[in-house]
């Protein structure tokens, strides 16, 4: 599976900004797919997932009621929608993919895209 990251940018605090990640291949609705990201001088740290079906999401505390994760099978693309931005949001958001949810939470999936920079000025 090859993942390909879009969509960062700058925006204000209090904005929203859509992420996007496309995938190759003709098994995706069968990888939970994440969203993490990366501040500077800071570890990666996990953002959400979502379940192969899309039923099943799950959201780091520090974005939940902000962030919504979400997929669309038939077009292989997982997204973030992200309101309210902070500027502790800033970050390299990368996504991954995997077929185990555990492995994906604590960030030993197989597959990752490139990163993509969001900024959040305050």
């Amino acid at each position: 599976v090859q993942l390909q990251a879009s969509g960062g940018g700058l925006v204000q605090a209090g904005g929203s900004r859509r992420l996007s990640c496309a995938a190759s291949g003709r098994t995706f609705s069968s990888y939970v797919m994440g969203w993490f990201r990366q501040a500077p001088g800071k570890e990666r740290t996990f953002v959400a997932s979502i379940t192969g079906s899309g039923v099943g999401t799950f959201y780091a505390d520090s974005v939940k009621g902000r962030f919504t994760i979400s997929r669309d099978n038939a077009k292989n693309t997982v997204y973030l929608q992200m309101n309210s931005l902070k500027p502790e949001d800033t970050a390299v958001y990368s996504c991954s993919a995997d077929t185990v949810l555990s492995t994906l939470l604590r960030g030993e999936g197989p597959y990752w895209g490139q990163g993509t920079q969001v900024t959040v000025s305050s």
